[in-house]
């Protein structure tokens, strides 16, 4: 391609780039004619600037001539195969710099045509998915072209059996961008007992939308359908027809075998029971031998029960009137309380006690404590000389502790409850006590004692 000269002022030469259409990844020339109109040697520097200097090169980048000379530089234009390189046309500058006369510079500007072209990167995740009667899965489209496309999808199965959803169905996508879309197989009739099934399926991505689009269908970089499976697996798996033909032979068999077998038993256990059975001869006018003028009250001689051991009262008192179990109460005891209510200023230990009666045996089975303030410090519980508990005023609001075995106090030991307050609670009423208060509820068999 030669261009026409261009003239230019004292000092500067004539310039001119004719426009130029360029691929992106392929190589387009141009040139410039570089004239020296002074009346010395002069030296220029050319220099690529604009948004197509990353890939234009000057060749040579500097010329050197004498007065009425010229030269022509080639500009080579190499822009990559890569979004970022949009569609259309793009404007291309070329600064000559005299290196004598600096201030006689230009700039030449010229445009160049980036062709289109197009390119569509599928991918899919998770191409095998199980299911009863549908599977999910995901593409991943990425336009590497540079011009805006629309996205078609294209299901293909060998029959019938699958319907295919996509969401969204034609995503539009600019150069360089990314989307992803959904992907719904569903099968119409389930598989209810056996192996699963394979379904093979394939999805074609192409660019749609107009004609120029579905002409360049076979120019798309995707070529190859993507392939994935829908797995459909049974509603009933393999090993339940197992276990329904286990429970159905073992219905068989008891009806067959042990059903007949329990019949006959219990046939044979019901004759038995209404059989017949000898009647011992009646002695001494329907008395029965040995028996006494009471055996028809049941009460031995002496108002105890027949049969009941010598000296046992009916109360289940012994005749002396000691304990029943050898300890020696009089009688079962009854239950009894005790309340210990504390009020213990910040601080400071307070204890409260509660004494069992003399001539009495006191078996604890309940201890009740509250904590109703919310109060913070130390609880402890001691019966007679034994330390039962320790626990954290702010750990509990109410606790209660229960023994089956009860334990015994004895006369004149007792029940101490002792509150450490370190910082009184606040109540229901929202405003923070003055000072702890703690109750505590004992409840047992108060026993008494013979002397």
């Amino acid at each position: 391609m030669t261009p026409s000269a261009a003239s230019s002022g004292t000092g500067a030469p004539g310039l001119d780039i004719p426009a130029v259409t360029v691929a992106p990844g392929g190589t387009a020339t141009t040139a410039l004619t570089v004239r020296n109109d002074s009346d010395i040697v002069e030296a220029y520097s050319l220099e690529v600037v604009g948004d197509c200097a990353p890939w234009t090169t000057a060749e040579p980048p500097r010329v050197s001539l004498y007065p009425g000379t010229s030269e022509t530089v080639t500009l080579r234009l190499e822009p990559p195969r890569s979004p970022e390189i949009r569609a259309g046309e793009m404007p291309l500058g070329v600064r000559v710099l005299p290196a004598e006369h600096p201030e006689s510079a230009r700039v030449l500007e010229t445009t160049v045509h980036v062709e289109a072209f197009h390119e569509l990167h599928a991918e899919l995740a998770l191409r095998r998915r199980r299911g009863w009667l549908r599977g999910r899965y995901r593409l991943a489209v990425r336009n590497q072209g540079n011009t805006p496309v629309e996205v078609g999808f294209t299901p293909g199965q060998a029959g019938e059996e699958l319907g295919f959803t996509f969401s969204p169905a034609r995503p539009k996508l600019e150069p360089g961008e990314s989307t992803e879309a959904g992907l719904r197989v569903r099968r119409g009739k389930p598989v209810w007992f056996g192996a699963p099934v394979v379904w093979p399926f394939t999805v074609d991505t192409a660019e749609t939308g107009d004609r120029e689009a579905e002409a360049r269908r076979d120019e798309s970089a995707v070529r190859t359908p993507l392939e994935a499976e829908f797995v459909q697996i049974p509603v009933f798996p393999k090993w339940l027809l197992a276990v329904l033909a286990v429970l159905l032979a073992l219905l068989l068999a008891w009806f067959a075998l042990v059903r007949p077998a329990v019949r006959s038993a219990a046939r044979e256990a019901a004759d038995e029971a209404v059989r017949p059975r000898p009647t011992p001869a009646a002695d001494q006018g329907g008395q029965t031998p040995g028996a006494g003028p009471a055996a028809g009250t049941g009460v031995a001689p002496g108002g105890q029960e027949a049969g009941a051991a010598p000296g046992a009262a009916g109360d289940g008192a012994s005749a002396e009137g000691g304990d029943a179990a050898g300890g020696g109460a009089a009688g079962g005891g009854r239950q009894s309380s005790s309340t210990i209510d504390l009020e213990t200023p910040g601080g400071q230990t307070k204890a409260g006690t509660y004494r069992v009666p003399a001539d009495s045996v006191f078996g604890v089975t309940d201890v009740v404590a509250a904590n109703f303030q919310g109060d913070e410090g130390l609880l402890t519980i001691t019966f007679g000389d034994r330390k039962i508990t320790t626990i954290a005023l702010e750990t509990f609001r109410n606790q209660d502790y229960h023994w089956v075995t009860p334990i015994k106090i004895p006369a004149n030991q007792t029940v101490t409850v002792e509150v450490t307050c370190a910082k009184p609670g606040t109540p229901a009423t929202g405003r923070q006590a003055r000072q702890c208060h703690e109750v505590v509820n004992v409840s047992g068999v108060l026993s008494r004692t013979t002397r």
